[in-house]
């Protein structure tokens, strides 16, 4: 496994709406378990394909109720909203007030090509709408009503 260089704000592949995964290959499994490494590494709860700079549909998330790694993933379902404070590793030393979805559920494909449906609340919602909004180009500094650097 490796750990990747985080590709940082101004990257334009943060800003592409990344590609549908097709076919699980060896690569893609090398690229998920790359991502899981860098994200540990990094001290991040969550990472999406385009910030290792693979514009591919694929996020790792672990916010405290383990490893979640998502191939596809879109939000199916919201309820209820909440104002937090995110960050992001491709936006280091920079926070924001976010309003999200206080619970969500979300369908992709895991790391076997099977369905998943996760239903997910609080903080590990965040992360997940924080990482899906990525393969769409969406960076939390979009959505944030108040930005705080440092």
């Amino acid at each position: 496994m490796a750990v990747f260089k985080i590709v940082e704000i101004g990257d334009p592949v943060l800003r592409e709406k990344a590609q549908p995964v097709t076919k699980i290959t060896p690569a893609l499994l090398r690229l998920l378990d790359d991502m899981t490494e860098t994200m540990y590494a990094y001290h991040g709860v969550g990472l999406a394909a385009p910030q290792v700079g693979v514009s591919k549909r694929v996020i790792v998330v672990d916010a405290g109720k383990g490893l979640y790694q998502l191939i596809n993933p879109e939000i199916i379902a919201v309820s209820g909203s909440e104002t937090d404070r995110e960050g992001c590793l491709s936006i280091p030393g920079v926070w924001g007030e976010v309003t999200r979805a206080a619970a969500v559920t979300v369908r992709g494909l895991n790391r076997s090509g099977e369905t998943v449906e996760i239903e997910a609340e609080g903080f590990f919602a965040r992360a997940l709408q924080h990482e899906i909004d990525h393969l769409d180009g969406i960076l939390f500094i979009d959505r944030a009503l108040k930005i705080v650097k440092g």
